[in-house]
């Protein structure tokens, strides 16, 4: 009988609630972020349509936090709050910047402006639970920004 256990559907569970059903569509019609992510944001943070596009990135463990004491200066980093979307949104954030248009212009633009790799990969990574708070809260998909 062990192997009839079956775990319930995460994506099911997601989608059950009729004003969310919609919800995994939208955050997955920008390029990169998949099922996986969209559902991860979804189950991590129920509460992100409700919330400021600060509070969203911090949740996250996504915002920029800095050590400083008198006159002391640290360096910015990112950590604390929930892990799991900021290690789900990781690898997107690096497709991103190689397949989208708008956040490929972003990261050439730091690149250019002298910041390393892994600050532009963060500035993108930060973007993310954002777009995807706006996408829901908002019930629209991506569309590309025309010059």
């Amino acid at each position: 009988m062990a192997g009839s256990c079956q775990r319930p559907s995460y994506c099911q569970s997601v989608t059950s609630c009729p004003c969310r059903k919609r919800a995994p569509h939208l955050i997955q019609s920008t390029e990169g972020i998949g099922a996986v992510a969209a559902t991860t944001i979804l189950i991590e943070m129920p509460e992100i349509e409700k919330l400021r596009k600060k509070a969203v990135a911090s949740l996250a463990g996504v915002a920029p936090l800095t050590r400083q004491s008198g006159r002391w200066c640290g360096q910015s980093f990112v950590q604390g709050c929930r892990k799991p979307p900021r290690d789900t949104l990781y690898l997107p954030a690096i497709v991103a910047t190689q397949y989208n248009p708008d956040l490929k212009a972003q990261y050439g633009r730091m690149k250019a402006a002298g910041k390393p790799s892994k600050v532009a990969i963060t500035a993108i990574l930060r973007n993310r639970p954002i777009l995807a708070k706006t996408f829901v809260k908002e019930n629209r998909e991506w569309s590309e920004i025309r010059a």
